[in-house]
Order: structure tokens, then sequence, then C-alpha cells
């Protein structure tokens, strides 16, 4: 007989009288806000929501919840003003209803992903109603943001309380993906209040939460924030608002002349000490476009309303969010540390820095990284000459550090690709002197003798590139001798400085060699440097993906034109001195190879 899937009668029964409870106690609330009665079931109702393990009934529990809190958020129960026995009712809903966010982002970190889902979307709809709320009951003109119900969000992202239905769970623990990616498609990176909310409450978050007693906070803060591929570039884009009522346009800001109208001395709630930090990032909003629409003033004088309509006030505040998180990468070097760091690396030059107010902020943190080496280093080079190139960043020593990459690991390790992808960038400019791009040719040169095949097949179109972009080095391939003496190479292998290596006085003597590899396809790419350089250059694309697996595959597949000696016709006399062998019977009258083992 089949096991039957349903619950055993005694849970099915309790189930439904729990069911029945919710429904009632959802008819005696709607009842009693409507004509202003008493809201204790509200209490019985919450504590059946955090009571219930079924989590069908838990849905129904949160969904009844949230609906009762609607209307009376709608009926604007909690909005300040009212004599003291409406200010206790008032202070009593509050604790229920910070009861019911608890639950929610709990719930976030839930097994069951459809109770993840659904709370997600109840504590942000909760938030478009109490920010509705709070602005229709200002005295203020301004829209507000309930910033104290999204900082609950905000902590729930980040710090992950386990669910309710989970006793015993460690707290420290990732954000579910599925929280993770609903968040940021459908609110971080479409809506610029979220964000500019999100951006601000996660960098206080991160001072007062320490990582190390929440040890996923830095991973769960990157997971989001690498996922960021919508920041603002221009004013225009400042056009999307979860709270609809911040999409209307702000006052403009009052000028040092005091001839532009003013605005509203008013703020979000607990804006505290955001002032101070916001002046270090200002810069000045003027443009030369007249035509650009955007509020205009110092950062740290506009206020909530004017920030998230000013491009460079969310400038402002992802700089100061990333300037906070990526010192903590650094700060405990462990393996966990390095993995982020090289997450963060990979998207710094064109997620990070061009969206800061000043990238010369993160030259420090930038530099420590290429101390690192490894792949950590070499993506830390990369932003460094994302800073040199584009935002004039002087680094004198940069292709100093770059040539101590070039030891005899690089050529096997994993990340060789990436190695030869940023170097070719690197090493592209035509201003370059000889004697630089020598030392890093003939190092490759002498590196690729003890290199596998694959890398060898990397490093001979590098070359061909760099020497037909700078004929100067030409006599490199040319010069045939030194001198008299065997020890004649001029090149110092030991110098760091690669100006200072003679290598443009050497040759490249070892890509020479390569014509007789073991390797068809090397032996065949080497000899590129006999002929003539008509080819403009070579896709190192197309030689990236070398491995031994691949070679080997090119080998199998090959077509033989020219059938091997794989056999040869064997000598009847091969053992001289012995009898008669037939060979093609296998038959001897002495065994010969036995007759060699024996001893005087």
């Amino acid at each position: 007989m089949p096991v039957s899937s349903l619950p055993p009668p005694s849970k099915r029964r309790k189930t439904a009288v729990q069911t029945t409870s919710i429904k009632s106690l959802e008819a005696q609330l709607t009842s009693a806000v409507a004509d202003n009665g008493s809201l204790n079931p509200l209490a019985d109702l919450i504590v059946l929501a955090h009571g219930t393990s079924d989590a069908r009934e838990m849905s129904k529990a949160i969904y009844s919840t949230y609906r009762v809190f609607v209307l009376i958020i709608s009926r604007g129960m909690l909005v300040h003003g009212g004599d003291d026995a409406t200010k206790l009712v008032r202070k009593w809903i509050w604790e229920k209803l910070d009861s019911f966010v608890e639950l929610l982002v709990g719930l976030l970190q839930d097994d069951e992903p459809a109770l993840r889902k659904s709370s997600l979307e109840i504590l942000f709809s909760l938030l478009k109603h109490l920010s509705t709320s709070l602005t229709k009951s200002s005295s203020a003109a301004q829209p507000q943001f309930h910033l104290s119900h999204f900082k609950h969000i905000v902590r729930g992202l980040l710090l992950c309380p386990p669910s309710p239905r989970s006793a015993g769970r460690s707290k420290n623990a990732q954000t579910k993906l599925d929280v993770r990616e609903s968040f940021v498609e459908r609110w971080f990176s479409v809506y610029d209040d979220i964000r500019w909310c999100f951006l601000r409450e996660a960098t206080t978050v991160l001072s007062k939460s320490s990582p190390t007693e929440y040890p996923q906070l830095l991973d769960n803060l990157l997971s989001i924030m690498e996922k960021l591929t919508t920041f603002p570039t221009d004013p225009s884009e400042l056009n999307a608002w979860w709270v609809e009522e911040l999409g209307a346009n702000p006052p403009k800001h009052k000028s040092a002349k005091g001839d532009i109208e003013e605005e509203e001395e008013t703020e979000p709630v607990d804006e505290n000490d955001e002032d101070d930090w916001r002046k270090f990032f200002d810069e000045d909003t003027k443009t030369k476009d007249a035509k650009t629409k955007s509020t205009k003033g110092r950062t740290h004088t506009l206020t909530f309303h004017q920030s998230l309509h000013s491009l460079q006030a969310h400038r402002a505040v992802f700089t100061r969010a990333w300037l906070n998180f990526l010192p903590h990468l650094s700060s405990v070097s462990t393996s966990s540390n390095r993995a982020l760091t090289t997450r963060a690396l990979n998207i710094m030059h064109r997620g990070v820095l061009p969206h800061l107010t000043r990238p010369v902020l993160v030259m420090d943190w930038i530099s420590a990284c290429v101390d690192l080496g490894e792949t950590v280093g070499l993506l830390a080079l990369n932003a460094l000459f994302t800073l040199m190139r584009d935002y004039n960043l002087d680094y004198p020593s940069f292709y100093t550090r770059l040539y101590a990459f070039l030891h005899r690991d690089i050529l096997h390790l994993k990340h060789r690709a990436r190695f030869f992808r940023l170097t070719e960038l690197f090493l592209s400019s035509t201003h370059l002197p000889a004697t630089l791009l020598a030392s890093f040719v003939k190092r490759l040169s002498r590196l690729s003798l003890n290199a596998p095949p694959a890398a060898i097949i990397m490093i001979i179109p590098f070359t061909y590139n760099i020497l037909k972009r700078h004929p100067a080095l030409m006599v490199m391939i040319h010069r045939a001798e030194y001198g008299p003496g065997i020890n004649t190479d001029p090149f110092i292998d030991e110098e760091t400085n690669p100006n200072a290596t003679n290598a443009l006085d050497s040759s490249l003597w070892e890509l020479h060699s390569h014509i007789h590899h073991y390797d068809s396809a090397v032996s065949t790419v080497a000899r590129i440097f006999g002929e003539a350089f008509t080819k403009p250059g070579y896709s190192m694309e197309d030689f990236l993906d070398h491995t031994y697996g691949t070679l080997i595959d090119t080998e199998v597949k090959r077509k033989i034109k020219k059938e091997p000696a794989l056999a040869m016709e064997l000598r009847k006399d091969l053992f001289p001195g012995s009898d008669a062998v037939d060979m093609d019977a296998g038959v001897s009258g002495r065994d010969a190879v036995s007759e060699l083992w024996v001893f005087a």
C-alpha cells in the first residue's frame, strides 16, 4: 500500500483550526480598523504567525497580517499626533509591526522558496505604504522615505538572521541566491531611491557590524554590489522610483548668492551624521552643458529629496560604500578574503572606478594588492593601469612591478592566459621605450626554454606582435652572434629593473631553438621569425586556450600524409654465433637472451 503524502488526521485537524483562526482574526481586525474598535486580536494573529511551523499556514498568516497592517497604515493610525491614549495605541501597534517585520526578515533565510519570495515582496510593499503615509502626514512639502523600515531589510540581506522555522541554525549564513537575485533585479538595479538608500545603509551596517562576528557580511555585500551594472552616468537616467512621491522634482538648491529659490529644510528620518561624510566626496556639480538638468550644489548641503535627484550625490554614496568595504578585504589575509579581493578587482576597472567621485582614492588599496602576486596582483595591475591611462595617475614603478611577474611559475599557472591578455594591453603603447620592451620579450624568450608547449605557443605570437609594433626590436632576431666565447649573451637575467637588463643588445635565440621542438605545433609557429614580417599581427585569442589536452587532440586528429616507419624486417643473424633461427616460426636452437644473463 503506497504511503500517503497527506499529513496525519490530527495534523490536518490542527491545520484546519489554524486556518479558521487566521481568517477569523483577520475579519475581526478588518472590522475593528473600519469602526475604530479594539486591535487586540492583532497580537493573537502575530503570535499565531510566529508559532506556525507549516509553510502553507505560515504563508497564510503573514499575508493576513500584511493586509491588516496595510489597512492600519492607510487609515493613518501610525502618524504622529493625538492624545496620550492615541499615542499609547500607536506605540503598541509599532511594536507589533516591528515584531512582524522581524519575522519577515528571518523568513528571507527560510528553507521554503515560496516563503522567502513572499517575505521579500511584503517587506518592500510595506516600505512603499509606510513612506507614502509618512509623506502625507509630514508637515514638510518634500516626499519622505521610511528609512527605519528599510534598515531592517538591509540588515536581513547582509547579516542574514536565521528563520524562525529553523531553530538552532547559525546566523552566519550567506544570503539565499534567489533572494539576492530578486532584490538586485527587481529593486536594486531598477530604482534609484532603493539603490541610493541601500548603499548608504550598507555602509552603516559595515561600520557597526564586525566581519569577525558576521563572517559572511563581506561576501553578501560584494555579491550585491558586483551585480550593479545600471549605475547612472547622466542626470537624465535618474528616473525610476519605488516610492513614487520621490519622483517629483525637488526644490532648487539655494546658491551662495541667494538668487535661487530656497529649498525646504527637511531631512529624512534618522539622517544623523550624513552631512559630514558627504563633504569629503563633494565635487563641483556645475557642467558645461547648460541643457543638462541636474540638482546643483554641494552634496553635503542637499536635502534627502535633492540628493536622490543629484548624480553627484549618487556617486558620493557609491564611493563611500566602496571605500569602507575595500579595507576590510585586506585587514585579514585569509583564503576567503583573497577570493573576495579577486572578485572586487575583477570589476574594479569597469564597474567601480568610472563611478567614483575621485578614482585615485582607491590607489593605496590597489597598490597593496599588487604585492599579493599571482592572480590578485595581476588584476591589481590592471586597475592601476586604468588609473594611469584614464585618470592621470602617476605610478613610475608600474612596469617594474609588471616585470617582476615574469618568473618561471607564471607559465605554469592556470591564469597565464589572463596574464598574456593584460600584458599585451599594458605594452600596447607605441610610446614605450625599446629598452623596456626588449626586456619583456627577452625575459619571456628565456622562460620559454622551460615552458610547456601551450605556453610557448602563446609567447611566440605575443613576441611577434611586439616586434611588429616596435621595429627597433627587429635587431634582436637578426643578431647571429655576440663574439668569441660561449657565455657571451649580454642579457642580465637577475636584473629587476627592465631598463637595465641589456636585453636590446641580446637576441631571441631561445625562440629560434624551438624550431627543433618535439611538438610540431611549436616548431611550426616558431618558424615565423625566419619569414618576412608581412602579417599585421596575430590575434592572441587564437593562442590563449591551448593546453596539453588541445595539443594532444590536435595530434590525434591530424591527417597522416606519409605513413611513419613503425616496424623493420628483423635480421636472422641478430645474435652472432647462435644456431640457425627460424625467425618466422619463432623457433631457435639456443636461447640467446638467457645466455646474456649468465654471470661469470
